[in-house]
């Protein structure tokens, strides 16, 4: 999209016709699962709660011989696998498959039949395959194969033992070679053959085996804290709605986090010297919220979160108000510290047509004003628009609507 777009869709857009709203729960759903499926495959979630759209999708003939070919191959696996990648690989969807099940979704939509409905009122308003910019049918292939090569990657991580984009803190938790391994993998699928009902849809052996391989990696990071409106966020929320923006320069002061270098430190020095930072320009008035960023990163499998012992350290001993404070407890790296916060900019309806300021140490704001590149390699697009550098600690920075896309290669931190 052109720059120029970008900014009159930026301002010209409310935060309303932005708000991401997650999909409401079913009965029964696991709430964990719930949040971790919803924001890491967002159109595999739709097809399951819209019910005149999984209706079509099961009453298709091609689908439904799909669905019971992917069933038989879990049952095959269990019964014939020998070692731990065979189980993974009989789930995963195959290219072949992905542009099959593709072509037969375009051929079923229809602009005014359930799945035409869906991605008007449902697909497009969510912003999640935004980057693509894309309608219609053509948005609704595209969504798919996200998701399925999403479930694809979630498999070959956390159940074959693949190389994520950043191998130090989010790896697999096991060996995949040992003797054990074969035997949880074999367990996994097990109980999966025995949960999947034989009516499921086309996508859902697959679906719940990277959840299942989620789950026993005790990666539940994209649930954590959700929903933050009614948890940790509730107070700054609420303030929200009360706030007279014009008389601050910054909607907020972004913090992005630092991990600590061992499992027993829960606040970095860095994080504490940062909060400081910002909390002198919090008291100056410059913003009427400090965002602080950052989950449960560094280091490998930690049990702080960045961004809730900065909260801590910020109220407790700073005396920052409690409900000055929005957490941002998801994103794992400087790129989606930015990202995930001007999510939270939209989603909590703060003016998206002012800019935000973050303050950090020069070090890393120097590293801040270099990160387009990055950014553009792993995410696919640059998710802010930089504006001036005020000091060494501090630059200015604007949302982009792009900032909803999901993250198809990130289950930790996917949206």
């Amino acid at each position: 999209m052109k720059h120029s777009l970008i900014v009159i869709l930026a301002i010209f857009m409310s935060a309303t016709a932005f708000a991401q709203k997650p999909i409401p729960p079913q009965p029964g759903k696991q709430h964990t699962n719930f949040w971790i499926q919803s924001k890491n495959y967002y159109l595999l979630t739709l097809f399951e709660q819209d019910k005149n759209v999984s209706q079509l999708l099961k009453s298709d003939t091609l689908l439904s011989r799909f669905a019971k070919q992917k069933i038989a191959d879990l049952k095959s696996s269990v019964k014939d696998c020998k070692d731990a990648a065979c189980y993974p690989e009989a789930l995963k969807f195959t290219e072949g498959e992905i542009q099959q099940v593709g072509l037969r979704l375009k051929t079923l939509y229809q602009s005014n039949n359930a799945l035409g409905l869906m991605v008007k009122n449902k697909l497009v308003p969510s912003g999640c395959y935004s980057m693509y910019h894309l309608n219609g049918s053509e948005l609704l292939m595209k969504a798919w194969e996200e998701d399925a090569g999403a479930v694809n990657y979630t498999i070959a991580v956390y159940a074959e033992g693949k190389k994520p984009n950043y191998p130090t803190i989010d790896s697999i938790s096991y060996n995949v070679k040992s003797k054990g391994y074969v035997n949880l993998i074999y367990d996994a699928s097990a109980i999966l053959e025995n949960e999947i009902q034989p009516d499921a849809l086309f996508f859902e052996p697959a679906l719940q085996a990277a959840l299942t391989y989620l789950q026993i990696n005790q990666r539940a990071d994209p649930a954590n804290y959700e929903p933050m409106e009614s948890t940790v966020n509730k107070l700054a929320v609420d303030l929200i709605k009360t706030v007279k923006w014009a008389n601050y320069p910054y909607t907020h002061i972004m913090v992005p986090g630092a991990g600590p270098g061992d499992l027993v430190t829960a606040l970095s020095g860095e994080g504490m010297l940062r909060c400081r930072l910002a909390a002198k320009q919090y008291r100056l008035g410059v913003a009427p919220f400090i965002m602080v960023s950052g989950g449960k990163a560094h280091p490998f499998k930690t049990k702080y979160c960045e961004a809730e012992e900065m909260k801590r350290f910020l109220v407790n001993e700073l005396d920052i108000p409690a409900k000055a404070v929005i957490m941002e407890p998801h994103a794992r790296h400087t790129t989606t510290n930015l990202r995930n916060g001007l999510r939270l900019v939209y989603k909590y309806g703060i003016p998206a047509n002012k800019p935000g300021l973050i303050i950090t140490d020069k070090s890393q704001t120097d590293y801040i004003m270099t990160m387009d590149g990055r950014s553009r390699k792993e995410l696919g697009y640059v998710p802010y628009k930089l504006g001036k550098r005020l000091a060494d600690t501090e630059v200015e920075y604007y949302a982009v609507p792009e900032v909803k896309q999901i993250d198809p290669d990130e289950p930790l931190d996917p949206r």
